[in-house]
């Protein structure tokens, strides 16, 4: 258990509030001694550093970003041994290829708890984006608001969750913030203001919190994955990540049934104070979840041997990669590279564009369904929540042809050291492509009162499950293709499907009054149909706009 808790946030004040006499790492318990390798290289390095830039970083390569990569040897007995940067570093690895600290090597049960923690603190966010939605109505006569002014409380959420993964996430790639920090103060403000918001008592104040409220429940869709690729082998890592996406697409989809019901009964306030009973158990769960960021983890490592032989050649590759970076280098890689990207490949702009456009459609249902689903069909708020539950359905019922995909084709491939190009990881989104305006089509034509509503369910299904598809297979496609500047150009993607869907929320509701379902969801198909042209141009001819990018590589 004391393994467990002393990399938590809860462990670490502990450890800090006991001077470190609680939840003790091996280095600091008596009679421990650094495994041989290390051990006999401490003996050999007679120079301390005075300061790591003093290092000679021309002697080892660099890694994508420029930046020196030490990285350790492994014999095949296993034991790493760690790496001399120059005469004066010593740098800190893992033990062994086995060693327990590794977020990689964690036990199964570990693991699915950390898997747990993070996919139901990215339900969490998601879902209270959605659960507002049921309170529309009666905001708008509680208030005297249109009901453009009252969808502003969900269209604002989805705007600051895409606004703040560009200031919220860059700090958990820092070594000594780590992925913990960032989670545990963010959520901290996030149910502060959920309460707040239960308890508001003007329109101004409620469309601020809202805002705000998605603002700091964005790094568990910034980083959330991130954290699920800490713990994960890169075989295993589409499952991870797919299952990832679920909870993120299942959360929006389950909101307007929790609210449905009672909002109803207990009035639009009801909706919110659910955001703050479900976030609450999440926070506490998040206080009590293992740091997973491996280059947090081995600098803490660093600190403790320093500590331990009072040597201070000891660093962790995080230290010595510091001496390349500066701050106006991390603000022009997470603000300015993404969109100077976004501009000159057409392989990203189109990227951008797509999922912000599907991402438009998806939250464009939620105000379309009442007028599907209880003015043709007669259904009440909870009744229409249970359509919902059709999104969670297709995502999973998706997952099999994907996962199979990976199973039988991709991961052989990769086991036989076949190089597999980024392109082919689109095949999925190929297929989905195709499937998600036929979905929107049926759709849009079959909601009347003389066709089942089952009918109309099944296009909402075609068109979710492959909103989803699509989405996951881009996003493995730019991690391939750009691998050095992966996490900004998530951000940067994150921020314009928020964007797009911060006003497709708006302008849902004008365009379905003016043209009707049919009309109106029928211009949204014609546009996803234009956009399997452009999929198949760039599973086609990626290869050659990776040649010819600046950036890509």
């Amino acid at each position: 258990m004391a393994d467990f808790i002393r990399d938590t946030t809860f462990g670490q004040v502990a450890r800090y509030a006991l001077g470190g006499r609680l939840f003790k790492f091996p280095e600091e318990k008596p009679g421990f001694q650094l495994p041989g390798d290390h051990r006999r290289t401490s003996e050999d390095s007679s120079t301390t550093p005075k300061l790591i830039r003093n290092c000679d970083s021309s002697s080892y390569p660099l890694d994508s970003s420029g930046r020196p990569r030490i990285t350790a040897q492994q014999p095949s007995s296993g034991l790493v041994v760690p790496a001399l940067a120059s005469e004066k570093i010593i740098l800190v690895d893992w033990y062994t290829s086995t060693d327990p600290q590794n977020p990689r090597n964690w036990s199964t049960l570990k693991k699915s708890i950390v898997y747990i923690q993070v996919n139901l603190y990215t339900f969490t966010v998601y879902m209270s984006s959605s659960i507002y939605t049921s309170a529309e109505t009666e905001i708008m006569h509680v208030f005297g608001t249109s009901q453009t002014v009252a969808s502003l409380g969900l269209a604002l959420y989805v705007l600051g969750y895409g606004v703040g993964p560009l200031f919220l996430a860059p700090p958990s790639e820092i070594a000594a913030i780590g992925r913990n920090p960032p989670y545990v103060i963010t959520f901290t403000l996030f149910v502060i203001f959920s309460a707040l918001a239960a308890l508001v008592n003007n329109i101004p104040g409620l469309m601020i919190l809202r805002f705000l409220q998605g603002f700091f429940g964005s790094p568990a869709l910034a980083t959330g994955g991130g954290s699920i690729g800490d713990i994960t082998s890169q075989m295993s890592l589409p499952y991870g990540l797919y299952l990832w996406a679920i909870f993120a697409t299942g959360g929006p989809a389950f909101g307007p049934l929790i609210s449905g019901f009672s909002v109803p009964v207990e009035g639009w306030r009801w909706a919110l104070w659910e955001i703050l009973w479900t976030s609450g158990p999440t926070l506490i769960g998040l206080i009590f979840l293992p740091e997973t960021s491996s280059n947090t983890i081995l600098l803490r490592r660093a600190k403790r041997i320093r500590k331990l032989t009072n040597n201070s050649a000891y660093r962790a590759q995080s230290e010595v990669d510091e001496v390349k970076l500066s701050a106006a280098r991390i603000v022009s890689e997470a603000l300015v590279i993404p969109w100077k990207i976004n501009v000159l490949d057409p392989a990203i702009l189109f990227t951008s564009f797509y999922c912000g456009l599907v991402y438009a459609i998806f939250y464009s249902f939620f105000e379309v369904f009442p007028l599907v689903y209880m003015d043709v069909y007669g259904m009440n708020l909870g009744e229409m929540g249970l359509v919902f539950l059709s999104v969670i359905i297709a995502a999973f019922l998706n997952s099999i042809p994907y996962f199979a995909y990976v199973h039988f084709i991709l991961n052989p491939a990769t086991r036989k050291d076949c190089p597999v190009s980024p392109e082919r990881r689109l095949l999925p989104a190929l297929v989905a492509s195709m499937l998600l305006p036929i979905g929107i089509m049926l759709f849009a034509w079959t909601s009347r009162s003389s066709i089942h509503w089952v009918v109309p369910t099944i296009g909402v299904m075609l068109t979710t499950g492959n909103v989803c598809l699509i989405i996951q297979c881009i996003y493995v496609y730019i991690a391939m293709v750009y691998p050095r500047y992966e996490a900004s150009l998530f951000g940067a993607n994150d921020f314009a499907r928020a964007v797009v869907a911060f006003a497709a929320i708006l302008w849902a509701e004008p365009l379905y009054s003016s043209l009707g379902v049919a009309k109106g969801s029928t211009v949204l198909g014609c546009l996803c149909f234009g956009c399997v042209f452009g999929i198949f141009a760039l599973y086609l001819f990626g290869h050659y706009l990776r040649a010819r990018s600046k950036f890509a590589g």
